[in-house]
C-alpha cells in the first residue's frame, strides 16, 4: 500500500451496497474515506421492515454469486464467516400458470430436465438441455469482459481473448429479442414465458431486450440461489460493520447538496452550506438524480445516456399471512395469461394491473423467526412502469384486488381474510427513499443492443477529472452482483488515477516522515 495514499481523501455519496463495497475497497488502499448517506440507515434499497411480529426484506430478495460479498471480507484480511453466512437453497423457483401447470426448477440440471420432461414432454426437455448449456456458455464467455471490466476503457479490448468474444457476437443473440431466441428453443408457450422472465431481472422487456440476456438463466439454474442467514438485509449490515472496521467514516442523515468543480476537477461536496474538499468523489446515486440535482450546470450532461428508457419499477405488498402454504417455496412466480399484453400494458402505462405476473417471496420458509408461528411473511411484487404522475392510490387498490383474486383461486383460500398486517411500496416511495428517477429499480432498461454501452461509465470522462460512478444505473447495471462489480470497477479506477497523480517528491516526503 503506497504510504502517500493515506494523505488522499475520497468521498463516497450513497451507502447502498455499491457505495459500501467501493468505500471498503478504497479504505483498504489507505485512503481517508468518507461515506455520506441522506437516510438514517445504510443499504439503500436493501433495507428491512418489521411490523406486528413479521420481518420483511424490503428490497432485493434474490441472492446469487455470494462469493462477491465474501471477496470484500477477504480483501480486508477478515474471515467472511465471522461476519456473514448464507445457505444455498435447493429450489431456485416455483412457477405457476393459470391453466393449472406448475413446475419447480433448481440448480441441478438433471433434476430440471426430469421436471421439464414430466410436465412438458421429452422433446422440450432436450431443448431445455441445449438451452441450459448455451446459457452457461454465454455467461462464461461474456461475464469476464462485459460485466467484470469496463466497456469504456481501451484496455478491455486490447487482448486476444476479448477479440474472440467480439467475433462471436452474431451467435450471442444480440440481434434478436430474448423472446424470439426462446421461441427458437421451445414450442411450449409456458417455457418461453418462463425463460422470458429473466429480462425482468434488469427491469427490461423480453420482447425488446437482446437474447444475450439468456445468460442470466445460468445464475439460478447453473450456479444456484442463496439466502443470507438472518435475511437479505444481513448483506448490508455485515458490510457496514466491515466498512467501519477498515476505517470508513460513515455519515448518516447527511444529504449532499452539490458536487463541485474547480480547475476542471471534482474537488468538493456542498453539505449543509459547507464545502468539504476531497481528492476524488465516487457517486453511488442514480445517474438521472445526479445530473438533475447534484451536478453543477457547467458540467456537460451525457445526453445519450440520460435519454435511455428507464427500467421498470415495482409495486410491492408486504403481507403478514395468518396461515402456512406447503405448496409454496422461498421464490414463487404466478404468470399472467398473456405476457406480451402485460408488457405492452406496462409500456403504454394502461391496464398493467389487470393480470400482472406475481412474484411471492417468503423468507420465513427458511428464516422461521421472520413470522409468528403458523404464519408467513409474504413479499408480493408486480412489475409496473416508473412513476410519471399516475394515481398510485387507485392503482394500488386495483392491483391488490387482481393479486388477491388470482392467488385466492390458485391456493383455494380467501386470501384477503388471511392478511393480518400490510405495508405497501410503490414507485413514488421508491423514488423518495432511494432517489432513483421515477422509482426505476435498475436505472435504465436493457431494451436495445447498445444499452450496455450507453450505461454511465464508472468514471466521468471528458474535460473534468476526479469523479467516479457505481451502482445500478452505472456500468454494468442493477442487481446485487452487478452492483458489486460496479463498485470494484469504480474504486479500482479511482485508486489507479490517484496513484498516477502522486508525485515522486510526495512519496519521498511521506517516507521521510515515517
Amino acid at each position: 500500500m503506497p504510504l502517500i495514499m493515506s494523505q488522499k481523501s475520497v468521498a463516497v455519496v450513497g451507502a447502498g451496497i455499491a457505495g459500501l463495497a467501493s468505500a471498503i475497497r478504497l479504505a483498504n488502499q489507505g485512503l481517508d474515506v468518507h461515506l455520506f448517506e441522506r437516510n438514517s440507515y445504510t443499504g439503500g434499497k436493501m433495507t428491512v421492515y418489521e411490523q406486528d411480529g413479521f420481518r420483511f426484506d424490503a428490497g432485493p430478495s434474490l441472492f446469487t454469486l455470494p462469493e462477491l460479498v465474501d471477496e470484500l471480507f477477504k480483501l480486508s484480511g477478515k474471515n467472511p464467516r465471522d461476519y456473514f453466512n448464507y445457505t444455498k437453497h435447493h429450489t431456485a423457483c416455483c412457477y405457476y400458470w393459470s391453466n393449472g401447470k406448475s413446475i419447480s426448477l433448481t440448480a441441478d440440471q438433471s433434476e430440471n430436465l426430469h421436471n421439464i420432461e414430466r410436465v412438458f414432454g421429452s422433446k422440450q426437455a432436450r431443448s431445455a438441455k441445449e438451452y441450459f448449456n448455451h446459457s452457461k456458455e454465454k455467461y462464461e464467455l461474456t461475464a469476464p469482459y462485459f460485466l467484470e471490466k469496463s466497456l469504456h476503457r481501451k484496455s478491455t479490448f486490447s487482448n486476444r481473448e476479448v477479440l474472440k468474444v467480439i467475433r462471436k457476437i452474431p451467435s450471442l443473440g444480440i440481434f434478436r429479442s430474448l423472446n424470439a431466441l426462446n421461441g427458437r428453443y421451445f414450442e411450449s408457450p409456458e417455457l418461453v414465458q418462463l425463460f422470458n422472465r429473466y429480462a425482468t431481472y434488469n427491469g427490461s422487456n423480453p420482447y425488446r431486450t437482446p437474447g444475450i440476456m439468456q445468460m442470466i438463466n445460468h445464475l439460478e439454474h447453473g450456479i444456484g440461489t442463496y439466502l443470507p442467514i438472518g435475511g437479505m438485509h444481513e448483506i448490508a449490515k455485515s458490510l457496514t460493520k466491515l466498512a467501519k472496521e477498515v476505517g470508513v467514516n460513515i455519515h448518516l442523515n447527511t444529504p449532499v447538496n452539490k458536487v463541485c468543480v474547480r480547475d476542471r476537477r471534482f474537488h468538493s461536496l456542498l453539505i449543509n452550506e459547507e464545502y468539504i474538499e476531497f481528492d476524488s468523489v465516487l457517486l453511488n446515486s442514480d445517474v438521472h438524480h445526479t445530473y438533475a440535482h447534484l451536478m453543477e450546470d457547467k458540467v456537460p450532461r451525457p445526453k445519450r445516456t440520460l435519454a435511455q428508457k428507464p427500467s421498470t419499477s415495482a409495486l410491492i405488498f408486504y403481507w403478514g399471512i395468518q396461515q402456512t402454504f406447503e405448496q409454496l417455496d422461498l421464490h414463487n412466480i404466478f404468470f399472467s395469461k398473456d405476457y406480451k399484453q402485460e408488457f405492452d400494458s406496462i409500456e403504454s402505462n394502461d391496464g398493467f394491473w389487470l393480470d400482472p405476473t406475481i412474484y411471492v417471496n417468503i423468507s420465513s420458509k427458511l428464516e422461521k423467526n421472520d413470522a409468528p408461528e403458523g404464519c408467513e411473511n409474504w413479499f408480493v411484487m408486480v412489475n409496473v412502469p416508473p412513476n410519471t404522475g399516475q394515481d398510485w392510490t387507485v392503482i394500488r387498490e386495483k392491483t391488490k384486488a387482481s393479486i388477491i383474486e388470482r392467488l385466492s383461486h390458485e391456493l383455494k383460500v380467501n386470501l384477503e381474510e388471511l392478511i393480518v398486517t400490510e405495508r405497501v411500496l410503490d414507485p413514488v416511495l421508491i423514488e423518495k427513499y432511494t432517489s432513483s428517477a421515477g422509482g426505476a429499480l435498475y436505472g435504465t432498461s436493457s431494451d436495445n443492443q447498445l444499452s450496455a454501452f450507453l450505461r454511465h461509465p464508472n468514471k466521468k470522462l471528458g474535460q473534468f477529472s476526479g469523479l467516479y460512478f457505481c451502482g445500478g444505473s452505472a456500468h454494468p447495471g442493477g442487481g446485487i452482483p452487478l452492483c458489486l462489480h460496479s463498485a470494484k470497477l469504480a474504486a479500482d479506477w479511482c485508486i489507479e488515477d490517484l496513484l498516477k497523480e502522486t508525485k515522486p517528491r510526495d512519496v519521498f516526503e511521506s517516507l521521510k516522515s515515517v
